[in-house]
C-alpha cells in the first residue's frame, strides 16, 4: 500500500514510474476510443446519416461527434463526486470500462441503410455514454498522478497525462492508417472502418488489468484515514462562493482557451485539410501523424519549464500566439496543400450577386430543406455543398442571383417560372454550369498529392501543435492546485470539461456552421481567436500562478 503519511512527497509503497505509465496509458487507450469517432467522421456521416444531403450529414456526423463532448461535464459531476467520495483508483476503472464498450459497439451497430433512423439515434447514444465517461476520467488520472508527484515535479509529472490525449490521437491515426493501407480505401470505406473500433476491446482488456496493478492516492487515503474527505463535495465546489470563483475563473480564464486551441490545432485543421482544401484522407492522417509525433514531447517539455517559471504565463502565451497566427497559418496551408485552388481563389474568386433578403442560412440540421426556394439559395448550396469560397456582393431587391466565377457570370434559375420536375431539371443544369466554371477558371476537384509542399504542410500542422503543447502542457497541474484535496476532483473536472467539452468539442460543428453560413472558408477561425483572446484577458487579470502551492490541504 502507497505510504499514507507524506502526500506530496516520494511515496513509498508505489513505484512512481508505475504510477505515471499506468495511469498515462490507461488514459491513452481511452482518448484513442474517444478520437475515432473524429477521424472516422466522413465515413460515419455516410454510414448513419445518408438520409440527408452530404454536406448536411458531414455537419450531423460532427453534430454527434460534438455530443459526446457535451456530456462530458455531466460526467466530470456524476464521477467526480464519486472519485471525491470512494477514491481515485475505482472511479476511474469504472469509466475506463463504460468507455471501452461503448466504442466496441460502435464498431457493431447496424448503418442507416439496414435499421433507419435507430441507426444514428443509438450512435449518438453511445456518444454520450462515451463523453460521460470521458468526463470522469481525466480528473481522476490527473488528480492520481498530482497526489504521488513529489513537490517541484507536479508539471513534469502531470504533463505525461498531458500527451495522452494526442497520443491517443496518434494511435488513431496510426491504426486507421494501417487498416486503410491494408484494405484498400473501398475496403475500407465499405467495412473496414469499423475494425479501428473493434480492436479496441483488446486495449480495454489491456488498461484494466493496468489500473488494477495500482494502489489507491496517498493524498486521498490520508484524508480517509483522518476523517477529512468531503461528505457533500459537489455542494462545496459548486454551490459556496470562494471556491465557485475560482470555478469560474479556472474556466474562463484557462480551460474555454487551451480548449480551442487543442481542438483548433489537433482537429479543427484535419476536417479543414480534408473537407475544404480536398486532401484526400489517407494523406491527411499521415501529414497529421508526422506533426503530432515531431509535436508531442512539448507537452513534457512545457510541463517541465512550469515547474521552473510558473504554469499561468505559459498558458497565456499559447492563447496569444494562437490568437495572432491562426489566419496567416490557415491561408499559408491553403497555398501548401492545395496550390491550385489558392491560384484560383486569387485569380478567379468566386461572388454571389444578390439581395441579402432572399438569401437563407446555408445550414440545415435536419435536412429538410433543399434551398430550391430562392435563386439565391440555388446558387448558394452549390457553392456550400462542394466547400468553395465565395463572397457575398449585395444586390438590389428583387434581382435574381447570380454566381460570378473570375468574369464569367451565371444567373441562377429564377425558381418563380419553374416549378416540380423543370426546377430540378434548371438546377440540375445550372450546378453543372458552375461545374465547368469552376474547371475552367482553375479550381481543381481535389488536391494534386504531387504539388503538396508535404514539408511546409508538417512544419505549420508542427507549431500548431506546438501551441498545443503550451496551454495543454501545463494545465493539470494548475487546476490541481487551485482546488483543496477534499473537493479537488469534483472542483477541476468541471472546468476542464465545460472547457473542453463546449467550447472545444463544439468547434468543429461551430466553425463548419459559420463557413457554410458565409461563405468564407477562414469565417470558422474567429471562434478559436476571440476565445483566446477572452482566456488571455481574463487570465491575466484574474488567474492565479500555482506552482509553488502545497496540494495537501
Amino acid at each position: 500500500m502507497a505510504d499514507t503519511t507524506t502526500a506530496g512527497a516520494h511515496p513509498k509503497g508505489q513505484n512512481e514510474k508505475l504510477v505515471i505509465a499506468a495511469s498515462s496509458l490507461g488514459t491513452v487507450f481511452e482518448w484513442y476510443d474517444f478520437y475515432l469517432y473524429g477521424l472516422l467522421a466522413s465515413y460515419i456521416s455516410k454510414q448513419f446519416f445518408s438520409g440527408v444531403n452530404e454536406t448536411t450529414g458531414f455537419i450531423l456526423a460532427l453534430g454527434a461527434f460534438a455530443a459526446g463532448f457535451a456530456v462530458r461535464p455531466f460526467g466530470a459531476l456524476v464521477f467526480g463526486r464519486i472519485g471525491d467520495l470512494v477514491g481515485r483508483k475505482n472511479t476511474f476503472l469504472v469509466t475506463m470500462g463504460i468507455m471501452g464498450l461503448s466504442t466496441f459497439a460502435v464498431g457493431l451497430l447496424p448503418s442507416y441503410a439496414t435499421i433507419g433512423v435507430a441507426a444514428p439515434i443509438i450512435l449518438v447514444l453511445l456518444r454520450i455514454l462515451q463523453g460521460l465517461a470521458l468526463g470522469g476520467e481525466y480528473g481522476g488520472a490527473a488528480t492520481y498522478v498530482a497526489e504521488h508527484a513529489p513537490d517541484g515535479k507536479r508539471g513534469l509529472y502531470t504533463s505525461f497525462i498531458q500527451t495522452t490525449a494526442t497520443m491517443g490521437l496518434f494511435a488513431a491515426l496510426l491504426v486507421v492508417i494501417g487498416f486503410r493501407n491494408a484494405l484498400g480505401e473501398e475496403s475500407f470505406a465499405g467495412f473496414g472502418w469499423r475494425l479501428p473500433f473493434l480492436v479496441s476491446i483488446l486495449l480495454l482488456g489491456v488498461s484494466m488489468w493496468i489500473r488494477l496493478q495500482l494502489s489507491e492516492s496517498p493524498v486521498f487515503l490520508k484524508m480517509k484515514e483522518e476523517g477529512k474527505t468531503s461528505k457533500a463535495p459537489l455542494t462545496e465546489a459548486f454551490l459556496r462562493w470562494p471556491n465557485l470563483k475560482v470555478v469560474l475563473i479556472a474556466l474562463f480564464g484557462a480551460a474555454m482557451g487551451q480548449a480551442v486551441v487543442w481542438y483548433t490545432g489537433q482537429f479543427y485543421v484535419l476536417f479543414f485539410l480534408e473537407k475544404m482544401m480536398k486532401v484526400d484522407g489517407a494523406t491527411v492522417n499521415v501529414l497529421l501523424a508526422v506533426s503530432l509525433a515531431l509535436g508531442t514531447p512539448f507537452f513534457v517539455f512545457f510541463g517541465w519549464l512550469s515547474d521552473k517559471i510558473g504554469r499561468k504565463w505559459i498558458i497565456m502565451a499559447g492563447c496569444a500566439l494562437a490568437a495572432l497566427t491562426y489566419f496567416p497559418l490557415f491561408g499559408a496551408l491553403t497555398q501548401a496543400a492545395n496550390p491550385a485552388l489558392a491560384a484560383a481563389q486569387a485569380n478567379a474568386p468566386v461572388r454571389v450577386i444578390a439581395h441579402d433578403a432572399d438569401c437563407s442560412f446555408q445550414f440545415d440540421p435536419v435536412g429538410s430543406n433543399k434551398f430550391d426556394a430562392k435563386s439565391c439559395d440555388i446558387a448558394k448550396s452549390y457553392l456550400a455543398k462542394n466547400g468553395i469560397s465565395y463572397t457575398n456582393v449585395e444586390a438590389p431587391a428583387g434581382t435574381i442571383a447570380s454566381v460570378q466565377v473570375g468574369n464569367a457570370a451565371l444567373t441562377a434559375p429564377d425558381p418563380a417560372t419553374v416549378d416540380g420536375a423543370a426546377r430540378a431539371a434548371a438546377i440540375t443544369a445550372y450546378q453543372g454550369e458552375i461545374a465547368a466554371a469552376l474547371v475552367a477558371a482553375g479550381y481543381p476537384a481535389k488536391a494534386d498529392p504531387a504539388r503538396i509542399d508535404t514539408v511546409k504542410v508538417v512544419a505549420i500542422l508542427w507549431f500548431m501543435v506546438i501551441l498545443v503543447t503550451m496551454v495543454y502542457g501545463p494545465i493539470a497541474a494548475l487546476l490541481v492546485e487551485l482546488f483543496p484535496s477534499r473537493i479537488r476532483y469534483s472542483s477541476m473536472s468541471l472546468p476542464y470539461h465545460i472547457g473542453n467539452g463546449w467550447f472545444g468539442g463544439f468547434l468543429p460543428t461551430t466553425a463548419f456552421a459559420m463557413v457554410a453560413a458565409t461563405g468564407d472558408i477562414y469565417y470558422g477561425l474567429w471562434y478559436p481567436v476571440v476565445l483566446a483572446v477572452v482566456t488571455l484577458v481574463l487570465g491575466v487579470l484574474f488567474l492565479p500562478e500555482t506552482f509553488r502551492r502545497d496540494i495537501r490541504a
